[in-house]
């Protein structure tokens, strides 16, 4: 008699759950982590892989782009030597429009260590000064009150394993829908935090 055959259980978590950060924000965090009783974040190629799927899951069709604000030499150089486009929005703020994914994934590998943001929507074409602005003195906490003129901003701190979406527009349901296609075949169980 043969045995039956194993269900293939997944290796990473990706948990979805809504964020109480005030009574002004909606906000909903993003968990990446082992599948186990562990539960340590994913960090290094794998994380990647997986992050760089979901933010461009979640821009859906919309203009997105990149927010960094921090060790901007390093990335002037990778962006530079990789020939990355680019834009100096203030000197102290660089925002990366909408990498294709050959393009994400490296960038994401190389400054997964680094706290950076993400903006999603027609404001970026206009250009946000007051915000990027904002972020090179405030750092993503300039976010807090520019989220919703966007679909989402986001906290991107995939060191800790997480991703911190601030949004008047997306609900957990919807993330999920434009996420899930995106990970398939990737070992990925994503789920809402019970």
């Amino acid at each position: 008699m043969n045995p039956a055959p194993r269900k293939n259980k997944s290796v990473y978590l990706l948990e979805i759950e809504p964020l109480d950060l005030g009574a002004d924000v909606r906000a909903m965090g993003l968990e990446l982590t082992e599948a186990d009783e562990n539960r340590e974040p994913i960090r290094g190629a794998d994380a990647a892989r997986i992050w760089s799927r979901v933010l461009r899951a979640v821009a859906s069709a919309e203009s997105w782009a990149l927010d960094f604000f921090s060790h901007l030499d390093r990335l002037r150089d990778y962006l530079q030597r990789h020939q990355i486009p680019y834009r100096e929005a203030t000197k102290h703020t660089l925002v990366v429009p909408a990498p294709e994914l050959a393009i994400l994934e490296p960038l994401l590998d190389r400054f997964q260590g680094e706290t950076f943001g993400a903006r999603v929507g027609r404001r970026l074409a206009e250009g946000d000064a007051t915000l990027e602005g904002e972020l090179a003195r405030r750092g993503v906490d300039a976010y807090h009150t520019a989220f919703s003129n966007y679909v989402f901003c986001a906290i991107c701190n995939f060191e800790d394993g997480s991703l911190i979406l601030l949004s008047e527009k997306l609900w957990a349901s919807e993330v999920i829908r434009r996420i899930r296609p995106a990970l398939e075949g990737h070992d990925v169980e994503i789920r809402l935090a019970s």
